[in-house]
């Protein structure tokens, strides 16, 4: 099995062009949205550390990011915990998809811990800056405060870069992403 990780700054596309590759592709950022709403041992979690914030099941992302502004530790209490979540379902996610010939790995924080593989494939998502804020400030739950906090959890994005063996340009057209998408796959593949 070959693991594809998508590497890119928030907003530069990296799960629409995760799906364009055409394999199964473990979601973090969907995974966490799922333990959020249907996980009420989580909520109790993150409720007994967060007893402020949190005030009923299910998960409200508006408390998370009122408890991540808050205080920059309690973005580490979160992710203690949720992260270990997202772990346990990526490993389901492997498991259930051991025979395919590759899996694409859409989280965002892939090599921050240190999830990847040696051998993993990674590919960075090049945008353009202005693109990437004009998408962001669609985005229903945009919080530019928010973004800079997630930011600063991040590796910069020229290690990133540096790590990937593929840099797709991302320029929003499903022309160029499908180009870009079968030349990387073609060069796996071959």
């Amino acid at each position: 099995m070959i693991r594809i990780g998508i590497l890119g700054d928030i907003g530069s596309g990296k799960s629409y062009l995760a799906k364009k590759f055409g394999y199964p592709v473990f979601n973090a950022d969907y995974e966490v949205e799922k333990i959020y709403s249907n996980n009420k041992k989580i909520f109790f979690k993150l409720k007994k550390v967060l007893p402020k914030y949190l005030s009923s099941f299910p998960v409200k992302k508006k408390e998370i990011t009122s408890a991540i502004l808050a205080n920059k530790v309690n973005l580490k209490k979160i992710i203690k915990i949720v992260h270990f979540e997202v772990r346990k379902k990526m490993n389901k996610f492997l498991k259930k998809n051991k025979t395919k010939k590759i899996i694409i790995l859409d989280i965002p924080l892939l090599l921050e811990n240190k999830i990847y593989k040696k051998k993993d494939v990674l590919v960075f998502i090049e945008s353009n800056k202005k693109d990437i804020i004009k998408r962001l400030k669609k985005r229903k739950n945009f919080n530019k405060k928010l973004l800079t906090k997630f930011k600063n959890i991040q590796l910069s994005l020229d290690y990133k870069k540096k790590k990937s063996q593929f840099i797709i340009k991302n320029d929003f057209t499903n022309r160029t992403i499908e180009k870009n998408v079968n030349n990387v796959l073609n060069h796996i593949l071959r």
